[in-house]
């Protein structure tokens, strides 16, 4: 008996409702992205090693799937080289491609590539798969589609306050609740500054990101595995406790780290950018009209928990400014969305000097998300609306100028391909979940009209092909 196949550990196969979901939530970032002119690029699945290794560190660099050089792919390989048991070095002989590990490192090299053709700032934004050679487990796969967008080429902090918008937009479109985190890498700089620990920056955002996963004590105690005094310790914990208003947060910190020339104008970045988005969504709030009497404001929806989060450091030694983090309110899952400012992005391809500032949505865990809350509008999940009935080649012939009628109408029917027993159609109906069937038998054709039967009542309304758009 021949074996089932099989994918993959840690990839997934999508099913016709799946995907109609999937795109759901791809067009409408897309949609937005749009709206605030971003340009779609897309960059080859497979890069050359030499552009990924070495961008991702140690351990990144693990995680690289690799492609075997095509044809006699160990002409030049030696027994003492396998006897040897040289990985790296025989990794580096065996395959000169493999397959991208995130958006990020083949946008900076697209930027240098491209750099002549391209008018900054740029703004681009790409919705691609990418892969890691992760251990599987759940909510992590070794394939999975990131949606990114950044600028580059310009330092302004407007940048940050679309990017802002953007994200507001999008779960504003979704219907899910959020608070958006941010902080700065600068205000980071000057905590570590404050308690006389400047070198010890890295350790020290590193153990207090781990803040919600792990609790304070556990936070504390590898704070003091790293070498962090107690001294310095005692000076955090006030600013890990941080609580209050966003506008409180920032005076505290501004006479806490007056002595710190990076750490204010890490302040001063986070309330400018909390400012214009702010104002920006007041006026969008006196300029929109309801659809309904275009004449009077429509009061758009609650605006998004924002809170200056202090313990977020987000990947530290990438980010430069300010760090944004997304988190659901009505779910228990990790950051939906993440991204932040940064310098020297093609710096690592021999271009320095261009910075930007990014976003990424993570469409798997937005997924989930209206998966588990149940916010997927009713059209995504209904592919046709109308099955044709097929009684016979003059039935059919009757019907299938009805149904181009109503394809250039925009309704999505088809018609059953076999003229089978009326059970078996009906069947099939109920397991597409298709809400209505259309049927046309002598007497209908006698009438020219269609008998339209609604899946879910029952009911059933004889109506003129022209009739029937309106009625599904």
């Amino acid at each position: 008996m021949a074996q089932k196949p099989s994918i993959p550990k840690g990839t997934r196969d999508f099913g016709p409702q799946e995907m109609s979901r999937r795109n759901y939530i791809f067009n409408t970032i897309r949609e937005v992205y749009s709206l605030y002119g971003f340009q779609q690029i897309e960059t080859p699945a497979m890069e050359n090693l030499s552009t990924l290794m070495g961008k991702y560190g140690e351990e990144g660099d693990k995680l690289l799937f690799k492609i075997l050089n095509s044809g006699d792919f160990l002409r030049g390989i030696y027994s003492d080289d396998l006897a040897a048991g040289a990985t790296g070095h025989l990794a580096a002989q065996l395959c000169e491609k493999g397959l991208r590990y995130d958006l990020t490192v083949p946008f900076a090299r697209y930027v240098v590539q491209h750099r002549e053709e391209l008018a900054l700032p740029f703004r681009r934004y790409q919705i691609q798969p990418v892969w890691r050679a992760d251990r599987p487990q759940k909510g992590r796969y070794r394939e999975f589609y990131q949606c990114d967008a950044d600028v580059v080429g310009s330092d302004s902090l407007l940048c940050e306050v679309e990017l802002m918008q953007i994200i507001d937009e999008v779960f504003r479109r979704f219907g899910i609740r959020v608070c958006i985190k941010i902080n700065n890498r600068k205000i980071l700089s000057g905590i570590a500054e404050m308690i006389g620990e400047a070198d010890k920056i890295v350790d020290i955002t590193v153990a207090i990101d781990k803040l919600d996963k792990i609790g304070l004590d556990a936070v504390n105690e590898e704070l003091r595995e790293d070498g962090i005094s107690e001294e310095a310790i005692q000076k955090l914990q006030p600013i890990i406790n941080l609580s209050g208003t966003n506008e409180e947060k920032i005076a505290t910190m501004r006479q806490a780290l007056a002595g710190s020339e990076v750490g204010q104008k890490g302040i001063d970045e986070v309330e400018y950018v909390l400012n214009k988005f702010n104002g920006a969504r007041g006026k969008e709030q006196e300029n929109t009209s309801c659809p309904s009497n275009p004449l009077a404001p429509c009061p758009l929806p609650p605006a998004p928990n924002i809170e200056l989060d202090l313990t977020l450091a987000r990947g530290l030694n990438y980010y430069t400014g300010c760090i944004f983090e997304v988190k659901a309110l009505d779910v228990e899952i990790g950051s939906i969305t993440g991204g932040g400012r940064y310098d020297n992005l093609t710096g690592i391809f021999g271009m320095p000097g261009i910075s930007g500032v990014g976003i990424s949505f993570g469409a798997d865990r937005i997924y989930d998300v209206l998966n588990q809350l149940d916010l997927y509008p009713e059209a995504v999940t209904t592919a046709t609306q109308v099955l044709f009935i097929n009684f016979g080649e003059k039935e059919t012939a009757y019907s299938l100028p009805i149904i181009a009628g109503l394809r250039a109408q925009g309704v999505r029917c088809e018609i059953y391909p076999d003229a089978s027993k009326m059970k078996k159609q009906m069947q099939y109906a109920n397991q597409k979940a298709i809400p209505f069937v259309a049927m046309t038998g002598e007497t209908e054709m006698a009438e020219g009209k269609v008998m339209l039967k609604n899946m879910q009542t029952g009911e059933q309304k004889l109506l003129t092909p022209e009739e029937l758009a309106a009625s599904i």
